[in-house]
């Protein structure tokens, strides 16, 4: 097995990743699918915090449309989080990974508050931590606070779990000749619109020299086999 590449890491999943075929909510298949992956990756060593988007069940922005105040939408969208969060976790202690769940959102019973210096704690000791609740503030998205939360724990990089083998110049799923891409720069994500990420969330890693690498997460062993350095997927540095 080649040497590990990264110590720390943050994995940004969607909310949607968590759908499976179903057309919203939560698939249990793929929620122990993806628990039995990131279990891999933790025996292998590594130091995982994740944070998972709302959309599967919530999205304050559409919301919005719908006539539901921007900001009272997305604080639904972040409790959203902590639904998906919770079922996540309660598949990793099937698996017997440890795990704790903080909240940017204070709700005691059921997540720790968010404290860094605690998570880089529960980190050291080989528990993964789930960040739920986004930013806990309005009109920011699941990607700024993944991009928030990795540079507040000193990842070595961020990881976004998709369900296409990396970045392309247009959507694989709808032009079969799409060309993916193997490295890019951030300007590059900029320039092309690649929309990876959201513009707060791809600046905020520019500017703190943040590495980010989007994979299939749909494929069996591609987490461990990135993590141990082998190349999948798209990296933006």
């Amino acid at each position: 097995m080649p040497a590990k590449k990264y110590k720390r890491v943050l994995l940004k999943l969607s909310g949607e990743s968590l759908m499976g075929k179903m057309s919203y909510g939560i698939d249990p298949e793929i929620v122990a699918y993806i628990a039995g992956e990131v279990a891999k990756a933790v025996k292998s060593g590594i130091e995982i915090g994740i944070v998972i988007g709302g959309g599967n069940i919530f999205r304050g922005l559409s919301a919005s449309k719908q006539g539901i105040e921007r900001n009272t939408g997305d604080y639904m969208g972040m409790l959203a989080t902590v639904i998906n969060s919770l079922a996540l976790q309660s598949a990793l202690e099937k698996k017997s990974v440890y795990t704790r769940l903080q909240s940017a959102i204070r709700m005691e019973e059921i997540a720790e508050p968010l404290i860094i210096r605690r998570a880089a704690r529960h980190l050291e000791k080989k528990r993964v931590v789930i960040f739920s609740a986004g930013t806990g503030e309005p009109f920011f998205t699941t990607d700024t606070a993944a991009a928030l939360r990795a540079i507040e724990i000193n990842a070595d990089v961020i990881i976004k779990g998709t369900r296409v083998d990396g970045v392309y110049d247009s959507d694989p799923e709808k032009n079969k000749n799409a060309k993916m891409f193997k490295e890019l720069t951030y300007q590059e994500v900029l320039e092309k619109n690649l929309r990876i990420m959201d513009l707060t969330a791809i600046t905020l890693c520019q500017e703190n020299k943040l590495p980010i690498l989007v994979f299939n997460m749909n494929k069996k062993d591609n987490l461990k086999k990135l993590l141990s350095g082998q190349k999948v997927g798209t990296i933006v540095q």
